[in-house]
């Protein structure tokens, strides 16, 4: 597998440690993501009432540790609905080597996206999707407009127990189909891989950044899904699983989509309103 050699001066401080713990976390509260699923069918937002909307730009979804591309169908179509030209990533299960999954699936798909659109490409990660999804524009920074993670702990793995334990099954299943086709350290945080190794470049001002995260995750440590710069980072009430379907979340991610056009047209979406967003805190 190819290594990449980052420069000292285009690696980001703090972007990525090599923490990989266990977190005392509430699980079983993950359940409640239901709850935010049905609000969201109740929200005049996802309706795209209110919302700015969009300029056809292409907007690459990225699904979450052992999760298929379905569950973001509900983001997907309201995407579309705004004005947005959305793309599952075609990842059948997010439980590969995600160097491999770039370059066998990802790559492919943001092709696609950047051919029917012909602009450049909005990425959206959920959890480890958003890992992939940071990754990705440090990659191809001249092929991306914006990258948004929700929940994503690009920081470092400190998550709950059971989550480190299915980690390392799979980890073990990569070592033993791939074999040398990937490195010893794959699926780790010290693998230097081009997919670790991407994690830890500065990106340019032309890739807007925008981390979604919630304190009441039970899944992963909230501190490591933030890039520490204040008007990157935004925090709001709810489940981690819940991300993809939280209110809130889809209103953060339509103001930052149209602020990044904006910004790039100079002028303000037909027919819409967008706000000026730094830091949004406690959404309910």
């Amino acid at each position: 597998m190819r290594r990449t050699n980052v420069r000292s001066e285009d690696r980001g401080p703090n972007v990525l440690t090599r923490d990989y713990q266990k977190a005392n976390l509430p699980i079983l509260s993950e359940v409640l993501f239901a709850a935010e699923l049905v609000l969201l069918h109740a929200a005049p937002i996802y309706y795209g009432l209110g919302t700015p909307h969009g300029d056809g730009s292409g907007v690459v979804l990225i699904p979450g540790f052992l999760c298929p591309d379905h569950y973001l169908f509900p983001l997907h179509k309201w995407l579309g609905r705004i004005g947005y030209e959305a793309f599952f990533s075609g990842i059948s299960l997010n439980a590969e080597c995600p160097n491999l999954l770039i370059q066998r699936c990802l790559n492919e798909t943001m092709e696609k996206a950047l051919a029917k659109t012909g602009r450049k490409i909005h990425l959206i990660g959920h959890s480890l999707g958003g890992v992939i999804a940071r990754s990705i524009a440090g990659q191809r920074p001249q092929d991306i407009a914006s990258v948004i993670t929700l929940g994503a702990p690009f920081r470092g793995t400190v998550a709950h127990s059971s989550i480190l334990r299915a980690a390392e099954t799979v980890r073990r299943r990569i070592l033993k189909e791939h074999g040398t086709g990937v490195l010893p350290a794959c699926y780790t945080g010290h693998c230097t891989c081009d997919f670790v190794d991407s994690l830890q470049r500065s990106l340019p001002p032309s890739v807007v950044e925008t981390a979604v995260y919630t304190p009441d995750d039970g899944v992963v440590d909230w501190r490591y899904c933030r890039t520490d710069k204040p008007e990157a980072d935004f925090q709001v009430s709810g489940t981690h699983i819940g991300l993809v379907f939280n209110s809130s979340v889809y209103t953060i991610i339509a103001n930052r989509l149209a602020q990044t056009h904006y910004a790039k047209s100079k002028r303000r979406p037909k027919g819409s309103r967008v706000r000026s967003l730094g830091r949004v805190v406690g959404f309910t």
